[in-house]
């Protein structure tokens, strides 16, 4: 008797490891489905969100901003107190935000166990531009070729009889 079994084909996923600025691994990987027709919309997602996140928190510290101030509960007065609150829920929001496209704790993942900074968003947005939408374009590309071809019209004359 012959062993049964299916043999899968070549995965389509994209496996980033994740070293650190001297060039160690972290032990930690990003992983996308390149195929995932979900993934190009979890980036616009992401996109939007990201947009809608930083007008909120504007429009926060603007209020913060044209209110009376007075003394805090410590060191620092309620308006400073509360712009710190305004830019941790924003950094909060933003790391789901992230995560909804980098995969699960992908913003932890990139962080490599460092507090997250003001300028975290600007060096994943690095990362996300440079080394991962290459692959998620070229794979765009690929599939949109593939499916004009498996639907392009054939005209009558060049139909070929398989036999």
């Amino acid at each position: 008797m012959t062993d049964n079994f299916i043999q899968l084909g070549k995965s389509d996923v994209l496996r980033l490891e994740i070293k650190t600025n001297d060039g160690k691994t972290t032990g930690n990987y990003l992983e996308f489905n390149l195929e995932d027709i979900e993934l190009p919309l979890k980036y616009q997602e992401l996109l939007d969100k990201n947009k809608k996140n930083q007008e909120n928190l504007r429009n926060q510290l603007l209020i913060i901003e044209k209110r009376q101030d007075v003394k805090g509960k410590k060191l620092m007065s309620k308006n400073e107190e509360d712009k710190i609150k305004a830019i941790r829920d924003y950094v909060n929001k933003e790391i789901e935000v992230y995560n909804m496209f980098l995969g699960e704790n992908g913003v932890q993942k990139l962080l490599n166990g460092e507090k997250p900074t003001w300028f975290i968003f600007e060096k994943i947005d690095k990362i996300i531009k440079e080394q991962i939408m290459p692959h998620l374009e070229s794979k765009m590309i690929d599939i949109d070729e593939k499916i004009k071809n498996k639907y392009k019209q054939v005209d009558k004359d060049e139909i070929e009889v398989v036999e």
